[in-house]
């Protein structure tokens, strides 16, 4: 092979690659958003799935990126990786659809007609009229179909380049010689799988194949192993895609890869001992663009139509090699959770809020643990419990995300006034218990840090943080019962309790400062005294909050900071008693200076903290 013939055959191969790039972008261009919307409709059907992802694959040729499509739905949870399977298996009889075109470069025949039906004579044509329509037209739809129609002509010119650049090789024995070391099914199947790692498309790789196949040089013996290994390596855009993904997209991705290796090493299992034993005579025969394209959609067809019933299978093996974690287990409840909010329901308003609450309260009972977390890292930092949080906060966003999203469907209806403050009462407390997942957060975050720079408080304010995060976890309860139960008495409880927290709040920091005057803590520990404190008054603050919807929902009001401002000017002889028994309840002790302590205790102290951390 000289030089001038690897240059044609490098030109041919650019135009070819970029007219299959180009012609993939086009075509979604020309379906917005269509295609995508079609495979997230998917039902538990396998067989429908297979269809749509050889449909989707065809008209977008390209394998990779019907798989990569597929990796995105499972990672978000459009798509269960049982519907993913029939779609995957789908999209590898779709890509098969391009190797039928490129056949068209083998067409031999001196009639017109079929003259006109090759390539390298229509290709221009289509070219022309494709480059006025994206030039000449100022509707970006008809520019797409032109940029649909341009990007095809180049495709097939980059086709006829190549097949015109390595004819002359059939005479050349050396190029001969080293296709011959193809033959091997081992070699050849790990230079179809380079060829398509590399290129990122097996619709491109086989196209390689088949022009090559023009300079009739490649034999059947030659040409099968190589298809085997472009199927494998057809697998790793989907890997690739899935790294950063879930653990399920990674499940989808890996999917295929499985069914891949499957298919080919089954075929080449059987048909090289076959052939060992009965020698099969066209393997010697040369191949030509057509017989490739056609033994690449049989062999394609045949695999999926015998893996498919058995699909189950490469679920079962994805899942033995990435297993479901503890985590998936929860989040898995979780989406079932969200399923109760279902559209149906809407032509039944009072019906949709009742699942809207049912699904609030799931809520409120995750914001609920996250600060409970919260509150056990104060005392004894745990990294399991510090992560726990983090999902946690993560989790309860997802729920308002989904509850704010479907009450909004609801509002869009007619609703009774009783509907409409129930409405508004929903709304809020979301609200309210994503910000107090976000305290919590706050509170990890900041016990953190301390737990870094081995920051600890003193033993005075570790013994007043237990009365006040006591008082916290109460209101946290009560809040629970009152919202769960529509307890409206319980509610009542509510703000004579958070004017207890207010006023344990302020009453420690009064503390830290005369324990800093006495030089018993440090500005340092203030600072994350005063950030944790801030935080449990504001958790106290958000039950005050969702206490006043409760009641003010049942009074069929809903002018909640008018309502307050009602409930905190009637506060009579009742309220007063409750806040009393909490003031007693939760009194912190008084404050009593400890000597100062001496730089040697200081030291021993340091070094006893180091220790500590050590042994952690």
């Amino acid at each position: 092979m000289n030089i001038i013939i690897l240059l044609k055959l490098i030109g041919g191969l650019v135009l070819f690659l970029y007219g299959i790039d180009y012609l993939g972008v086009s075509l979604k261009k020309v379906s917005g958003g269509k295609l995508e919307k079609i495979l997230e409709s998917l039902t538990n059907n396998k067989w429908k799935a297979a269809l749509l992802g050889a449909l989707v694959t065809a008209v977008i040729q390209s394998s990779g990126a019907t798989i990569v499509m597929c990796v995105g739905f499972v990672n978000s949870g459009i798509m269960s990786l049982e519907q993913s399977v029939g779609v995957i298996l789908g999209a590898n009889i779709g890509t098969t659809i391009t190797a039928w075109l490129l056949s068209l470069s083998g067409i031999k025949s001196d009639m017109l007609l079929l003259q006109l039906f090759k390539p390298e004579n229509f290709a221009p044509v289509i070219g022309l009229i494709g480059l006025i329509m994206v030039m000449g037209s100022k509707k970006e739809k008809k520019k797409n179909v032109g940029a649909i129609l341009l990007s095809f002509a180049i495709l097939l010119i980059g086709m006829s380049s190549m097949s015109s650049a390595v004819s002359p090789l059939a005479e050349d024995k050396a190029f001969t010689s080293v296709l011959t070391m193809f033959s091997n099914p081992f070699l050849g199947l790990l230079v179809g799988l380079g060829m398509t790692a590399i290129l990122q498309s097996s619709s491109a790789s086989i196209g390689i194949l088949q022009a090559l196949s023009t300079s009739g040089t490649v034999t059947f013996a030659t040409a099968i192993p190589i298809i085997m290994g472009e199927n494998i390596g057809s697998a790793i855009t989907g890997i690739i895609s899935s790294v950063g993904a879930g653990r399920n997209a990674k499940r989808a991705a890996w999917m295929q890869m499985f069914y891949c290796i499957i298919k080919t090493t089954t075929f080449m299992t059987i048909f090289y001992i076959l052939n060992a034993l009965i020698h099969f005579d066209f393997m010697t025969k040369l191949a030509s663009p057509v017989t490739i394209a056609v033994f690449h959609s049989v062999f394609n067809i045949a695999a999926v139509m015998l893996m498919l019933p058995f699909c189950e299978i490469l679920v079962k093996i994805v899942k033995k090699v990435f297993p479901i974690t503890e985590a998936e287990k929860k989040e898995a409840e979780t989406m079932h959770t969200f399923t109760i909010l279902d559209d149906r329901f809407l032509s039944s308003p009072a019906f949709a809020l009742s699942q809207s609450k049912t699904v609030l309260i799931e809520m409120m009972n995750h914001s609920n643990d996250a600060m409970k977390y919260a509150i056990d890292l104060i005392y004894d930092y745990d990294e399991k419990k510090a992560l726990e949080v983090e999902r946690l906060e993560k989790l309860v966003d997802e729920y308002e995300d989904h509850l704010n999203t479907y009450l909004s469907r609801v509002a869009s209806g007619s609703l009774s006034d009783t509907d409409g403050h129930t409405l508004a009462s929903l709304l809020h407390s979301t609200n309210d218990f994503e910000r107090i997942s976000d305290h919590a957060l706050n509170i990890m975050q900041s016990v953190q840090i301390m737990n870094e720079d081995n920051t600890v408080f003193s033993e005075g304010a570790i013994k007043e943080l237990h009365i006040f995060t006591d008082a916290v976890e109460e209101i946290l309860g009560i809040t629970r019962g009152a919202l769960a139960g529509d307890d409206i008495e319980m509610a009542k409880r509510i703000d004579p309790l958070e004017d207890t927290i207010d006023s344990i709040d302020m009453e420690i920091k009064e503390h830290h400062v005369k324990r800093l005057q006495s030089g018993e803590c440090t500005v340092e520990q203030g600072i994350f005294l005063s950030d944790i404190t801030t935080d449990l008054e504001r958790v106290a603050d958000h039950c005050s909050n969702i206490a006043a919807y409760i009641i003010s929902a049942s009074d069929n009001t809903f002018d909640v900071h008018e309502f307050s401002q009602r409930e905190r000017e009637a506060r009579n002889e009742s309220f007063r008693l409750i806040e009393d028994g909490y003031q007693a309840k939760y009194e912190l002790p008084e404050y009593v200076p400890q000597p100062k302590k001496t730089t040697d205790q200081k030291k021993a102290e340091k070094k006893d903290k180091k220790k500590k951390k050590k042994n952690k």
